[in-house]
């Protein structure tokens, strides 16, 4: 038999497209499992924690019911009792959605994907970061497999010293944040930090891969401020995000840029060019303008940023004359990319439609007049006087 070459057996492991992967853990992307104390400390502490930032947060918890899988009990008042797989009840204040089987990781991903930060119970889940608590009462040398990133140390009342099994196991103990448990505002403070330092960086995406039918002539080449209109929106993105690209068809693509976002999405328009930058980078917030806007300034910008609420899917412009969010000057947060395929597996290729019916913060304009866009050769000259 032919001996089979290095280059054959790379080739035949590269099955699937390489992606680059949201950097969430094993619930969300910020989530922190509390570990060290009993089950109903952790939840005591999870709670305090919760009423103290839940009005600038989403937060969910994640823990276990120590009752018994085989306490008939667990399901009785249940339709799940019956057969049901799935049961949906409106409690009026909230929703709630029973379910039978297992949840695997990807489950969990998909559920929690809109939180901006997840607490959990530590004696029964992993978390990508934890927070240990010292308690002597509770060892933690068959559960070393779970400390993987502690971030902050939280001693219980009467403790000073970190066991030598932790010291031993955490290689940086001694940089590692050190607090009383009691002292809940320096908790709540740290994790206020925490949060902000891993606030998604933004990226800027121009949208230039339009086939500028109703103008008759490539709008994003049209030069209303001595360049063309996507060179001058993408200096405007470049001034007020931490870096930006162009949006570009594949036949429009430059070799070895590093600039441009190729539509990947084809047949979709701009629903295709969003999902593209994200496929590109999940990780980022995009924010998206189109090359058909001129009146749009460095100033509606820097507005659109200020009332950024990363909590939200989008922050979006209102748009009077449509009497809707305006979806192509929107910045798209990370946990958008999951609303946009979900509405694509629906049958939806509208960006504002996703903005509509999904949990978005909208800004008001004192002159929306910005937001017009300029389509056909009428529409070019009525700006053009507009603009002097």
């Amino acid at each position: 038999m032919e001996k089979k070459t290095l280059d054959t057996m790379v080739k035949k492991h590269q099955k699937h497209a390489k992606l680059t992967r949201p950097a969430l853990g094993h619930f969300g992307r910020n989530e922190l499992a509390i570990l060290g104390i009993p089950c109903g400390e952790i939840k005591k502490l999870a709670r305090t924690i919760s009423e103290q930032l839940s009005s600038r947060h989403k937060i969910a918890y994640v823990d276990a019911d120590h009752k018994s899988a085989d306490d008939e009990s667990n399901l009785e008042g249940s339709s799940l009792a019956y057969g049901n797989q799935l049961e949906y009840v409106d409690k009026i204040d909230f929703h709630r959605f029973d379910q039978m089987g297992e949840f695997n990781s990807f489950d969990y991903k998909k559920k929690f994907i809109d939180q901006d930060l997840v607490l959990v119970n530590g004696n029964h889940f992993e978390g990508n970061q934890q927070i240990l608590v010292i308690d002597s009462r509770k060892s933690l040398e068959k559960k070393l497999h779970k400390l993987t990133q502690v971030g902050l140390i939280l001693f219980q009342e009467g403790e000073s010293d970190i066991p030598d099994y932790l010291q031993a196991h955490i290689s940086n103990w001694n940089e590692i944040p050190q607090l009383s448990i009691g002292d809940t505002k320096s908790i709540v403070s740290w994790i206020s930090k925490t949060l902000e330092n891993n606030l998604p960086a933004i990226h800027g995406l121009v949208l230039a891969g339009g086939q500028s039918t109703r103008m008759k002539r490539d709008k994003s080449e049209i030069n209303y401020f001595g360049k063309g209109q996507k060179d001058y929106m993408y200096d405007l993105l470049a001034n007020v995000s931490d870096q930006a690209y162009y949006s570009v068809r594949q036949d429009q693509a430059t070799a070895d840029s590093t600039n441009e976002v190729v539509d990947t999405f084809t047949g979709l328009g701009p629903y295709g060019a969003i999902l593209s930058a994200f496929r590109t980078n999940p990780n980022a917030a995009w924010l998206v303008t189109a090359c058909d806007q001129p009146f749009i300034t460095k100033e509606t910008l820097e507005l659109l940023i200020s009332k950024r609420n990363p909590s939200k899917a989008a922050t979006a412009f209102y748009n009077p004359e449509t009497e809707f969010p305006e979806p192509l000057i929107t910045l798209w947060e990370p946990r958008a990319y999951s609303h946009l395929l979900h509405f694509l597996s629906l049958g939806y290729s509208c960006p504002r439609k996703v903005l509509i019916n999904t949990d978005i913060e909208i800004v008001h304009l004192d002159d929306p007049s910005v937001l017009k866009n300029v389509n056909t050769p009428e529409e070019y000259e009525e700006a053009i006087k507009i603009l002097g």
